[in-house]
């Protein structure tokens, strides 16, 4: 199997990065804290994706499942138009209190909308249209979040999905046996392979680690078409409806 990421080093990597504009101050806090509090926040590379993600396919309304600190959600409402609005739930109040205040310093504390409480719960709550979901938080519940966050998009309407490689724990690179790796490594297998009675095409290959699009009409619930597609910066998922 020919792998050209197996080519990439560290100093490609800080090459790509210092081609970035410098982050905003609050990036650097919000950073700092995550590290300092272990509080679980996507990497650098992860925002800029679901950023782009977010210009790419034009989207004005957001729903995220998990906010911690609110660091992707920021990532992601400030790639947003001015009306764009986004929802983002978790049962934390105080975590979700830190990143309304972030958010109000990135001047877009008015296009954010926090909704604490359990995301299996409040996600039947919410009106579509979406144009885009990110799912980041308990891995047990991900099968139940997409199921839920599907009837709430629009046609061509995209899900992305963090951490399915599990800082290689998925692949079993770092070894692992925890209830969320087995549920990440159900997650994939099922969500990727068996959705359904007919899957069509492949699993696209990754590009600097994996952000897999999955994209087709779905039939219903649970069938997909994949396409050979794929482009991003880290253990990112993209699954997209297309109607």
């Amino acid at each position: 199997m020919r792998n050209s990421m197996a080519q990439v080093t560290s100093r490609d990597l800080e090459y790509l990065e210092s081609l970035h504009p410098r982050l905003a101050a609050v990036f650097a806090k919000m950073d700092e804290q995550g590290a300092r509090e272990d509080i679980p926040i996507v990497g650098t590379s992860v925002g800029r994706a679901l950023g782009v993600l977010v210009r790419a396919i034009a989207a004005r309304r957001i729903v995220e499942v998990g906010t911690a600190i609110g660091y992707s959600a920021l990532w992601m409402a400030l790639a947003l138009p001015k009306e764009g609005r986004l929802i983002t739930i978790d049962p934390d109040r105080a975590r979700t209190d830190r990143a309304r205040a972030y958010w109000t310093e990135a001047g877009v504390g008015d296009r954010i909308e926090v909704r604490n409480g359990k995301g299996l719960e409040e996600l039947p709550k919410l009106r579509g249209p979406f144009d885009l979901a990110f799912i980041d938080a308990l891995k047990p519940e991900y099968e139940g979040y997409l199921a839920a966050v599907l009837p709430l998009l629009r046609s061509g309407g995209t899900v992305a999905v963090d951490n399915l490689l599990w800082g290689g724990r998925a692949s079993g690179a770092v070894a692992a046996d925890d209830e969320s790796t087995n549920a990440i490594r159900a997650f994939n297998k099922e969500e990727y392979w068996t959705i359904g009675a007919a899957l069509e095409g492949s699993v696209p290959p990754p590009i600097n680690s994996n952000l897999f699009e999955l994209a087709g009409k779905r039939l219903d619930h649970k069938t997909f078409r994949l396409e050979n597609e794929a482009a991003a910066t880290d253990t990112l998922a993209e699954v997209r409806k297309r109607g």
